[in-house]
């Protein structure tokens, strides 16, 4: 028999006498007692269990648990632990906490929303200017922590602190860093947004140059930007450079440049761009067509209009309501309301449905026209069509009926848009009140201003010297007298037609005194008078002053400019007349 080679067994006391030493032996002390306290914070609160280390913790301690975790506890713990020391009075976090826990959170893929909420907190805790310190402090955390530098970059930017997010991300570049594309976008967002579409373009031309990858789409909103500010030159300045930087320019490109240049009214420019879109492939669509007709339309010029309407329907587009609302519009406001209608029915046989401002357009050029009869007909073909009247359809048809002398119909709609829920506003109450006020219905017209004032709108200079005129063509000055005083304690400075309006309303009455009071308050007030004052005052004169020669007077009208000359000639007038009554 073979002898065994089975080896005995190592008594214990045998055994290898070294093991390698686990982690909580090498680890602090301080620390294992922190970890084992917030692995336990679910049976034994926080504020128990390191009562007596709390006092003595500080921003090195958390660093040292987040760099060694001994007890690898997961990213929520440590971040609850995180928050609780933020809650005590006596612990003060670093930028280095705040940026380590971040940090932490992203390498080990927690959510992020985490850590950009924790980098919120950091950069609006440490205020403008302060990107170069916190740069510094996040390459002490990981030279290489794109993510976090990126996310530091994104918070700078939505705390609106856009210089500093700027100043990190060229400190990335500094220290050649990967470009974070991602803040990168986030960044020029907040710019073009901001309304500056200067910065906004000096910073995409700034990390263009740093290989950001172009994007016609970004160039497209900084050219719609410049041009609602009516930069156009800057706005086409813009469109040269989409070619420099590799890319394109697309049919939105064009559009965004063509309705810039008809808003301002150069019409030539916008069709001398639809020949380069012809010339470089990029066919016109039905908003460039749109943008064109309505910048004839704005002019008037109507022919060219629908010329290019029918160019449109030629080249097989279709047109959609803006097109048709457009044109309808266009015709509508120069007095052309037939032409108007037939293109309204055009689009009704095409099946484009009109909406509520299609119909709004035809109310208001049949209202311009006097034709209450069809606008009214117009509003109950769009009630048919499930469109109720807004705001705008109410006041045009106050307006017209206001304009055609039919209040009782004018103030019936106002009855019903109140019923209806719809607020008036200052064009609605402008256009009752001067209607009640050119049809003498002075009571009505007075009761509406205060009716505007108690709706919380304050009535313009205009609005008040409608009512006043009315009150003094009346004969009740008084009235009047007592709106000025109104107007001027709600801090509205009359001018030079309302004082008119009372010295006329003076005059007529025979109130001379006074009339020429009235003058010495205007001037007092800073109220400079015109040749209509003087105008007013001397026919007042003529017809009821004491004045010896009026034909004179009336013969001196439109040649007074001013008080000097005014006087010199009333009191000559005055000087006879007492000379001729002494003989």
């Amino acid at each position: 028999m073979r002898p065994s080679t089975r080896k005995p067994p190592i008594p214990a006391k045998l055994s290898p006498w070294f093991a390698p030493p686990s982690p909580l032996d090498q680890a602090d002390p301080i620390i294992v007692s922190i970890s084992q306290a917030i692995a336990n914070s679910s049976s034994t609160p926080l504020s128990h269990s390191l009562k007596h280390l709390l006092p003595s913790l500080t921003a090195s301690h958390f660093l040292s648990l987040l760099s060694s975790n001994p007890l690898s506890l997961p990213p929520s713990s440590l971040l609850s632990f995180f928050h609780f020391l933020l809650s005590r009075p006596l612990f003060r976090h670093t930028p280095l906490t705040f940026l380590s826990m971040a940090h932490h959170l992203l390498s080990h893929r927690h959510s992020s929303s985490d850590a950009n909420s924790m980098l919120r907190l950091l950069v609006s805790r440490s205020g403008r200017h302060s990107a170069p310190s916190l740069f510094s402090a996040a390459l002490q955390v990981s030279p290489s922590a794109s993510s976090l530098l990126s996310l530091l970059i994104t918070s700078y930017a939505d705390l609106g602190f856009v210089g500093d997010a700027i100043q990190c991300l060229r400190l990335t570049r500094k220290h050649s860093l990967p470009l974070p594309l991602r803040s990168c976008s986030s960044l020029l967002e907040h710019l073009v947004a901001s309304d500056s579409p200067a910065a906004a373009w000096s910073f995409y031309s700034e990390i263009l140059g740093y290989g950001f990858p172009p994007k016609v789409s970004t160039f497209n909103m900084l050219m719609h930007s410049f041009c609602k500010e009516g930069k156009i030159r800057d706005a086409h300045l813009m469109f040269d450079e989409i070619p420099k930087w590799g890319a394109r320019p697309t049919v939105v490109s064009f559009n965004t440049l063509i309705n810039g240049y008809c808003k301002i009214g150069d019409l030539d420019a916008g069709f001398g761009l639809k020949l380069r879109m012809l010339e470089l492939g990029v066919l016109p669509d039905v908003f460039t067509y749109s943008v064109l007709i309505k910048g004839l339309c704005k002019v008037g010029r109507m022919d060219d209009a629908n010329k290019m309407f029918e160019e449109m329907c030629e080249r097989g587009l279709v047109p959609n309501s803006i097109a048709f609302t457009t044109l309808i519009d266009g015709y509508c406001k120069v007095g052309k309301v037939e032409a108007g209608m037939e293109v309204f029915e055009r689009m009704m046989r095409r099946g484009v449905q009109p909406d509520l401002i299609t119909f709004n357009a035809l109310v208001n050029g049949l209202c311009k026209v006097g034709d209450l009869k069809e606008a009214k007909k117009v509003v109950e073909v769009m009630m048919r069509n499930g469109l109720e009247p807004d705001k705008v359809t109410y006041t045009t048809l106050i307006d017209g009926c206001c304009k055609e002398g039919d209040l009782e119909t004018a103030l019936g709609i106002k009855k019903k848009m109140i019923v209806e829920g719809i607020e008036l506003d200052d064009v609605t109450f402008t256009a009752l009140i001067s209607g009640l006020s050119r049809e003498a219905w002075v009571a009505d017209a007075e009761r509406t201003l205060h009716e505007m004032v108690n709706a919380g709108i304050v009535p313009d200079e205009v609005t008040y010297t409608m009512v006043i005129d009315a009150f003094c063509k009346k004969g009740e000055v008084n009235a009047g007298f007592e709106l000025l005083k109104e107007m001027q304690s709600k801090g509205l400075r009359p001018g030079v037609v309302t004082y008119n309006v009372l010295m006329n309303g003076l005059c007529k009455l025979g109130q001379m005194k006074n009339a020429n009071m009235l003058l010495n308050a205007m001037l007092n007030v800073g109220v400079v008078p015109d040749d209509v004052t003087y105008n007013i005052l001397l026919e007042g004169h003529c017809k009821h002053g004491d004045v010896e020669d009026c034909e004179k007077l009336r013969s001196e009208k439109g040649m007074i400019s001013d008080f000097a000359a005014y006087t010199s000639l009333i009191n000559e007038s005055l000087k006879k007349q007492r000379c001729k009554q002494s003989k």
